[in-house]
């Protein structure tokens, strides 16, 4: 019976190492956090990505901080992702051809230090994988990518409105009355100009363009 127990319980350790192993996370900034996390959790082997604020010197920051500017923070978005499904050389190259990376100043309507994108890596293997996956998208695109790869700093979560905004449907209101965030969002977006943008840059290669 204890030799049972035994294999059992180093079975189930075994599953759980390798469950442990095949979670991992990026880092992304690629302008609005709200369009970043509704495209990612698109992909699947994704798990929930969560919208923050990352790269400044100011802890704990607000919404109202990093867009006036001055903290160094981005919009950024964690990605968590199961890697027996889908690799992180994936997901950065899919991260190249969701974002204009030749635009130093923003993204897309969005202007400002915030807004500008960037991979946050946190060691050698995840700063390899980004920087296979930007040469590999500069070869591609055929323009210099200005987007740079930096070191991890503190991620912080930004403030519960704006986590799933995308699809969350409890209403805002807006100058056209009482609409959900949902729509709101929709509507953000296509005069913010990003898929139309994106399309331009990257063609059929675009993962979430127009999605």
């Amino acid at each position: 019976m204890k030799a049972i127990v035994l294999t059992l319980a180093l079975a189930l350790g075994a599953g759980a190492f390798a469950e442990r192993a095949a979670a991992a996370d990026i880092t992304v900034a690629g302008g609005c956090f709200w369009c970043v996390e509704a495209d990612f959790e698109k992909v699947r082997g994704e798990g929930d990505a969560v919208s923050g604020y990352t790269g400044g010197t100011v802890a704990n920051p607000t919404y109202k901080q990093v867009t006036r500017g001055g903290t160094g923070h981005y919009e950024a978005v964690r990605i968590p992702f199961d890697a027996g499904q889908v690799s992180r050389d994936q997901l950065y190259s899919m991260f190249f051809r969701s974002v204009d990376p030749t635009d130093a100043g923003g993204q897309f309507c969005d202007r400002g230090e915030s807004y500008r994108t960037a991979i946050f890596v946190d060691g050698p293997e995840d700063r390899a994988a980004a920087e296979r996956a930007k040469a590999e998208a500069e070869k591609a695109l055929g323009q210099e990518i200005v987007t740079p790869i930096l070191d991890a700093k503190p991620f912080y979560e930004a403030e519960e409105y704006h986590q799933d905004y995308y699809k969350k449907d409890d209403l805002i209101l807006s100058r056209f009355g009482p609409i959900s965030k949902e729509k709101a969002y929709d509507r953000y977006r296509d005069a913010c100009g990003r898929d139309q943008r994106v399309r331009q840059l990257w063609g059929d290669a675009a993962p979430f363009a127009g999605s």
